[in-house]
């Protein structure tokens, strides 16, 4: 990593070979290949067989493996509704604070979008259809204006944990569509009103509602 770093390679350039690594390093064969396989798996290489090494993307797929493991793992007694809840207080708070910041800076043109976005989830519900996807558009679209790339994939990711522990639960999807519907919407109402408690508050509603919902699911209910 450091020898990455030292000389500021960047993501998809490629790495020295296995015997320049050796010898810049002072290290075996071995040492080398285990290392790359290191970091390999935290998406900091990347080995393209028969072309080479790069350097990968430093995504945070660790992270989301790791945390739908560790919640799979304590799945079957108490301990995995209590994970799920942890993944999902973390979530919450982060966007408790994040929705003070954009309370401010949304332009009206975002929140048309964001009321854009609500209305085809509302469309979706009504025609019988689960919108996941629209959710996740909604809370990744709410904070593109901080420019802050870090954002939508730390979101990103809490949210493809959730739905990985569903698919591989079985649970149903959103069962009060219209309650999610108008939880969304009574965010884009405290945002247009400038009305940074009133965001905080209904965003802290939205995540007890899905609180409720996956310790509901988690106990065969719902």
């Amino acid at each position: 990593m450091q020898l990455i770093l030292d000389r500021r390679l960047r993501a998809g350039a490629p790495l020295p070979t296995e015997a320049e690594l050796m010898g810049a390093l002072g290290v075996s064969r071995n040492s080398v290949r285990e290392a790359l396989k290191a970091l390999q798996a935290l998406d900091i290489v990347e080995i393209r067989h028969g072309y080479g090494t790069y350097v990968g993307q430093a995504s945070l797929t660790p992270l989301v493996d790791g945390l739908t493991f560790r919640t799979l793992a304590q799945q079957g007694d108490d301990g995995g509704a209590l994970a799920l809840g942890d993944i999902l207080q973390v979530r919450e708070v982060l966007e408790e604070g994040l929705i003070r910041r954009v309370v401010g800076v949304l332009s009206d043109a975002e929140l048309d979008r964001l009321e854009g976005v609500v209305t085809r989830m509302e469309e979706a519900g009504r025609a019988g259809l689960p919108f996941p996807e629209l959710d996740r558009e909604f809370h990744e679209l709410m904070y593109a204006s901080l420019g802050n790339a870090l954002v939508p994939q730390l979101l990103g990711a809490f949210w493809t944990v959730y739905r990985r522990i569903a698919g591989v639960q079985g649970w149903t999807d959103d069962p009060t569509p219209d309650v999610t519907v108008r939880r969304h919407r009574d965010i884009v109402v405290a945002l247009r009103a400038r009305d940074v408690e009133g965001a905080q508050r209904a965003m802290a509603v939205h995540f007890r509602g899905i609180e409720a919902r996956a310790a509901q699911e988690s106990r065969g209910v719902g």
